[in-house]
């Protein structure tokens, strides 16, 4: 039997985007490959994610969870349920096309590659552009380009952590393609223990890609596959809590993998430098509605601080 392909998919009231994404994992070519299973992970929703999915043409499996239990811990919850060669995270606001898993499969299937443990794929957006979503793994420069906002402007777009100074028009090894396609060997997932759940939404992907690297695997893109997300999904649901969880993940990202000094310096720059940059900007932009959100995010930070500290162990330097 052909290698085959597990997809896990964590749901949090998608609503109709997760039944298209489904749909498109009906249409998608398995030339080469078999479909082991589709695991859905539902955190809690209270919409009507759920509602018939299970009457699609898929091998579906769906964990229901009561509570919202994060993204890393769902993608472990999924994966504990799979048992396929190869893994796709696949995010419920994508939907694939007919080479979206035939192509990044054939690529870890070829032995010249067996060094690539991850490979992501072009992703198009809502206007039909191909994003630049890969990233640089963030340092605490990097990290204060986007604290301060510099990253906003394009003669200094190629200091953040996302890679907006290359076009994502050829194929080449990154350090990190986005989790929404996030396509890998099981051997690599397992080398490493999966997500680090202490992520609870944000950067535990490209914690898994940093992991990844220092374990002598590649992470590699592709362009001869694409498909479609938008970017942003369900987490335009929740502003406050959406920026809450992914500075809380910056600070937890820099107390694990940066020297004692750094994480120190990026957390005095999240807490007290990056409240005002993002002030400014929305007021220069007319865009007031959002102060409250903004301001909101940074107070839920500030009572979380104790927990994020504390819970924040593992590796020193960069």
């Amino acid at each position: 039997m052909n290698p085959s392909i597990d997809i896990i998919i964590v749901n949090w009231n998608a609503g109709l985007l997760l039944r298209n994404c489904l749909k498109s994992i009906v249409t998608a070519s398995r030339d080469g490959f078999s479909l082991g299973r589709v695991v859905v992970v539902d955190n809690g929703s209270s919409d009507d994610s759920l509602v018939d999915i299970d009457k699609l043409s898929l091998p579906l499996d769906i964990i229901r969870n009561s509570v919202n239990r994060g993204f890393g811990a769902a993608c472990n919850q999924g994966a504990a349920a799979c048992d396929a060669p190869y893994l796709l995270f696949l995010n419920p606001d994508t939907r694939l096309f007919e080479n979206s898993l035939v192509v990044p499969h054939a690529y870890l299937e070829d032995p010249s590659n067996h060094d690539a443990g991850i490979c992501g794929i072009q992703l198009i957006d809502e206007k039909g552009h191909v994003a630049r979503n890969c990233a640089h793994f963030p340092s605490l420069m990097r990290f204060a380009v986007q604290s301060i906002g510099l990253n906003k402007i394009q003669r200094f777009g190629g200091a953040g952590v996302h890679m907006f100074e290359w076009d994502h028009l050829s194929d080449r090894s990154v350090d990190h393609v986005i989790g929404a396609f996030f396509f890998m060997r099981r051997s690599l997932y397992n080398e490493l223990n999966g997500f680090d759940e202490r992520f609870f939404v944000y950067l535990e992907d490209i914690d898994f890609s940093l992991r990844a690297k220092r374990a002598g695997w590649m992470s590699v893109y592709i362009t001869g596959a694409q498909a479609f997300h938008a970017e942003g999904g369900t987490s335009r649901q929740v502003m406050a809590k959406r920026l809450f969880y992914s500075l809380r993940s910056r600070l937890q990202y820099g107390f694990k993998h940066f020297s004692p000094s750094r994480a120190c310096a990026l957390l005095l720059i999240t807490l007290f430098v990056e409240p005002l940059t993002r002030l400014v900007f929305l007021l220069l932009s007319g865009n007031i509605s959002d102060i409250r959100n903004t301001l909101s995010g940074f107070s839920l930070l500030y009572r979380d601080l104790s927990n994020i500290i504390g819970q924040s162990h593992g590796d020193s330097g960069e």
